[in-house]
């Protein structure tokens, strides 16, 4: 019996997913949540801390710390000391932290495009300029760092490189090897690294993640690496995160910053974490069958019925990024908003007018809702 289970109606719920196209006829396929239950570990893990009847201010505790850290040496082979943890609510608040953090007012800050939009926005909102050097598309439509471009763009004043893996949205998993060379080029211009690597439970294919920090020495020096069970066992709205700060000073200047800011992890959200690392497994194993097969169902499609439209192949996250621009489509978005299907806006990822994000975490039937959507919207 399929431990995966679709969710029921999230109308009226205050879904942002769903609360963006509420009274009309717009399926949304655009932000990164699943319409899936969550394991029901984690449901009788919510129940029991439920019951308990107290939710005061929750701080760390060792049963949370310890998980995190167990979950770290068991799947992805890093160790990490409970002292380099930094619980917060969630990647977006630690982005623009960190970002305040690298520096002072005015220097700049390095990312790639196209990328989750609060990489954009972290920087200037912090008073830092932003650097943006586009990725390079390589072989078999796998993405890479453009090394010419990133060493022509970096400044004296550069303080930070910011990094996505898996990446949002073009589902790239970067080999060892880019990244070994993406150390090199940090150490070289003496920049913190910031590793979203909050996807990296969501490989599809026969490739490693690699951890930034699994790198050594020299990546723990210089690196903050985010890690959430949220994307991976559907719990975004409990708001929480982790932070792996192993360096003592870059730790102090994080924490520094976020005084006054960040307030302490719900205690919902630390029970939730500790029942998906510790019983998640299985339920994750379901969840990958039905993403990869989502996947392919989705490739196979695009494939056949529009060779005009570029897909990468998508070796993690349930994020699907197309390239249109062979269509001429005037505002992309807008135009499959009007034949009922809602779709990320490439633009807001720092691409060209042209692309958009398709999420296919969902149930089958939904995604084929969504593809019968999609082409309909193209024969008009």
């Amino acid at each position: 019996m399929s431990r995966l289970r679709p969710a029921p109606d999230r109308t009226g719920t205050g879904s942002l997913k769903w609360q963006k196209y509420e009274q009309t006829d717009v399926l949304p396929m655009w932000v990164a949540d699943m319409d899936l239950l969550s394991p029901p570990e984690v449901m009788e893990a919510l129940q029991a801390r439920l019951d308990h009847g107290v939710y005061g201010y929750t701080v760390p505790y060792d049963e949370v710390n310890n998980e995190f850290i167990a979950y770290m040496k068991r799947r992805h082979q890093v160790e990490v000391s409970a002292e380099s943890l930094f619980w917060l609510p969630g990647l977006v608040q630690g982005l623009n932290l960190v970002c305040r953090a690298a520096g002072q007012e005015g220097d700049a800050v390095m990312v790639n495009t196209p990328v989750y939009p609060p990489f954009l926005s972290a920087p200037t909102q912090s008073d830092r300029r932003r650097i943006a050097v586009p990725l390079k598309e390589g072989e078999h439509a796998r993405w890479n760092f453009d090394r010419e471009a990133m060493e022509a763009a970096v400044t004296e004043d550069t303080k930070l490189f910011i990094l996505c893996n898996p990446h949002n949205p073009v589902g790239r998993v970067f080999p060892r090897e880019e990244l070994e060379w993406l150390l090199d080029f940090c150490e070289a211009h003496d920049l913190w690294v910031c590793a979203d690597e909050i996807h990296c439970d969501l490989i599809f294919d026969d490739v490693e993640h690699v951890p930034f920090l699994s790198l050594g020495e020299r990546a723990a020096k210089r690196t903050i690496s985010f890690y959430s069970a949220s994307k991976t066992y559907n719990l975004p709205g409990l708001a929480c995160a982790t932070a792996v700060i192993p360096n003592p000073e870059i730790y102090k200047a994080f924490q520094k910053v976020c005084r006054g800011i960040i307030t302490e992890v719900n205690c919902f959200g630390y029970a939730a974490h500790i029942a998906a690392y510790r019983h998640g497994e299985p339920w994750r194993q379901e969840l990958l069958g039905l993403l990869r097969s989502n996947r392919d169902y989705l490739a196979t499609h695009m494939a056949v019925k529009y060779p005009q439209i570029r897909m990468p192949h998508i070796e993690a996250t349930y994020l699907a990024w197309l390239d249109l621009r062979a269509l001429e489509l005037d505002a992309p978005m807008a135009h499959f908003e009007k034949h009922g299907l809602g779709l990320s806006n490439g633009m807001d990822f720092g691409a060209e007018k042209g692309h958009l994000r398709l999420n296919f975490g969902c149930p089958r039937s939904q995604l084929q809702e969504a593809l019968a959507r999609f082409d309909a919207a193209l024969k008009a």
